[in-house]
Order: structure tokens, then C-alpha cells, then sequence
């Protein structure tokens, strides 16, 4: 399958190394920074014959590629997405999908219309502690779902954002919400049944002066189901990232899972007994070298299956438009100082400038 990535920063060295565990043919790669692509492909020792491009569109245009994935500041996500669903291209893109219902609703009509699959970047889906986690859900041995948490602990200091202008900016990112705590709060979403009816949230600038949105997000979330949602993310934690986890609390179990990216189940007691707390502790834990985990190869697997056999992706665009409006509804909640009823029809984090002074 002919593969080709659209961004070659922080992150594309994760797609990279998927592409290749999953035997893609690696056809192109592009980035606007001639650079990013030799250290790439330095990185790898791969073929110098990979053709280099800074324009995606004549990519698209010379390469045809079958699967493009796109790894580009967060801003431009949707309209390169939207450009590679019209040249027939089925689509992995980092989170979040896009930064606005409106163009998140584009994507997924248009890959509708163009016959096309569309997934999101969640990796920590794959987890083995998120799967074993899941695979409790669907069983039904938590009983009633009553509420869950999802805390994002961490550090970015001004050097992260100097890195890339765009990174903190209400154009072309969001905060420590949308950035950094969007995995987490995709986990939450989806253990807890997705559908979410209302959303009090606070977010603030506390620490990140030279950046335009929040590094700190605290939130309340009522789920259709009755069940609630409690979410605490922040880049303000010294000296350096202390923890992220997830907690499910239902009648007849409580579960937590840890570390760097939630690959570690820490707690694992369920009324029903059917497994030994302490075998499956140890069973389910992977100790990635970083907060990335080791989900994109599974990931690419499952995208490349999903196009084969025409089937929806275990991560699809409509479960990154879930994510994307409850960070959005936080903002909104926060800028109003009210309560947010969702769905959402429209919203943007563009709507939100200027609401931290730097």
C-alpha cells in the first residue's frame, strides 16, 4: 500500500517507524522544512529515494498515494485532510481532528461521499492496559458506570513552545486541554458511553504568559448514561511530567490505569472475581521510553485492515469530533461561566482569542 506522511516533526518519527513494522511502501514525504525530512530519513536509514516534497498538494497530485498521514501543526490538520479525502486518499490524522465542528463535520461528510476511511490518532486505545480496561466495559462487570477521572499531570516549559511558534496559539493549537490532554480525555469519553449532555469546566493561564491559551483545564462532565466524568489537565507540574491516569468507578468495580500513558493498570478489583487483581497488574503493563506509547503500530494496523477489508477503523473520524467538542465545550463553559448542554453545532477555539492577555 502506497503511504506517504504529510509533517515530519515531534511526532513523525512514531508514523515512521509504523509505517515501516507494517510493511507499507514508503513513497513520500513532505514538510515545509526541507530538514525535517533528511533527519527522517537519516533517522531511519531508509531510502534516499523516497521523493521529498514541501508542497503537499503536488504530492498528492504526482505520488497518489493510498494512505496519507497527517502529522502537521494542529491547525492545519482539516484542510490537509479534506484536500487528501478529495484526491481518493484514506487518512490517519494526529489529534485532534481539527480545531472547529465545522471542519471536523467536513471530514467525515466528505470521507462519507469519497468512499474513503478517516482515523484519528488515539494510540492509547491500543494500549494493552486500555484494552484490558475495555474489554471490562463491554463485559458489563463494572455494573452500573457511575463516574470516571482522567487526570493529565505534566511539564512544558518556554522551550517546548520556542520549538514552534504555533504551539499555545488559539489558531493553530489550543492549550494544555486540546494538546496534551485530548488522549485522555478521548479514553474517558469512551469508557464512559461518549454521549455527554452537559459540561462545567474552568480553564486559566497560570504559568504560560508567552502562550495564548490555557495550561490549565478542570471540568465537570454529565453523561447520558447518568454517569459523570471529573478532568484535570495542566503542563504546569514541576519539575517534569508526574503522571497521567484514568479512573473507572462503577457499583461493581473500580479500575485505575497509570504511567507515562496510561499503560500501566495500577488498581484492578471487581466484584465477579473472575481474575486475580495482582496477575492482571502484572500482565498488562508496558513501560514505554515516552508519553507516546507504543499504540501507532497497532494503530496502522488496524487502519491498513480497515481499508482491505472496507470496514470502519477502530478509532474513527466521528470519535475524534467527540473528543474535540468536549475540549471545545470546556472552553465555552470556561469563557461564559456557565454550564454547556451539547451536542455542540458550531464552535472553534478561534473564538477564544484573546481571553488570556500576553
Amino acid at each position: 500500500m502506497r503511504y506517504a506522511l504529510i509533517g515530519c516533526g515531534r511526532i513523525s518519527p512514531n508514523h515512521i517507524a509504523a509505517a515501516i513494522k507494517n510493511n507499507l511502501e514508503i513513497v513520500a514525504l513532505c514538510d515545509i522544512t526541507y530538514d525535517n525530512i533528511e533527519f527522517l530519513l537519516s533517522k531511519f536509514s531508509i531510502s534516499k529515494s523516497i521523493n521529498k516534497y514541501t508542497d503537499y498538494k503536488k504530492m498528492l497530485e504526482k505520488e497518489k498515494p493510498e494512505l496519507v498521514a497527517v502529522a502537521t501543526e494542529s491547525g492545519k490538520h482539516a484542510p490537509i485532510a479534506l484536500d487528501c479525502i478529495e484526491a481518493g486518499c484514506n487518512v490517519i490524522i494526529e489529534k485532534p481532528i481539527a480545531l472547529s465542528i465545522k471542519d471536523a463535520d467536513a471530514i467525515i461528510k466528505r470521507a462519507e461521499q469519497k468512499g474513503v476511511k478517516v482515523c484519528v490518532c488515539y494510540q492509547n486505545r491500543f494500549n494493552k492496559s486500555i484494552q484490558k480496561i475495555r474489554e471490562a466495559v463491554e463485559e458489563g462487570r463494572f455494573g452500573r458506570l457511575l463516574y470516571g477521572t482522567a487526570h493529565i499531570r505534566w511539564n512544558r516549559g518556554e522551550a517546548y513552545y520556542k520549538q514552534a511558534k504555533w504551539r499555545g496559539t488559539w489558531e493553530q493549537d489550543g492549550g494544555a486541554l486540546m494538546n496534551q490532554c485530548i488522549h485522555n480525555i478521548d479514553l474517558l469519553c469512551w469508557m464512559m458511553g461518549n454521549e455527554i449532555v452537559e459540561v462545567f469546566g474552568m480553564t486559566d493561564n497560570l504559568m504560560h504568559s508567552f502562550i495564548e491559551a490555557e495550561d490549565l483545564g478542570i471540568a465537570l462532565v454529565k453523561f447520558s448514561n447518568g454517569s459523570y466524568g471529573i478532568i484535570e489537565g495542566t503542563t504546569n507540574i514541576y519539575p517534569n511530567n508526574l503522571e497521567e491516569t484514568l479512573y473507572i468507578f462503577g457499583e461493581k468495580g473500580t479500575v485505575k490505569a497509570g504511567g507515562k500513558s496510561v499503560n500501566i493498570i495500577e488498581e484492578w478489583q471487581f466484584a465477579d472475581k473472575l481474575d486475580d487483581s495482582e496477575e492482571v497488574k502484572a500482565k498488562y503493563h508496558e513501560n514505554p521510553e515516552n508519553v507516546y506509547g507504543f499504540g501507532h503500530n497497532p494503530l496502522y494496523a488496524d487502519m491498513i485492515e480497515s481499508i482491505k477489508s472496507n470496514r470502519e477503523p477502530y478509532v474513527t473520524a466521528r470519535d475524534g469530533r467527540k473528543s474535540l467538542e468536549l475540549v471545545l465545550a470546556i472552553y465555552k463553559s470556561a469563557a461564559e461561566g456557565k454550564s454547556i448542554k451539547l451536542p455542540l453545532n458550531s464552535c472553534s477555539t478561534m473564538e477564544f482569542k484573546g481571553r488570556f492577555s500576553i
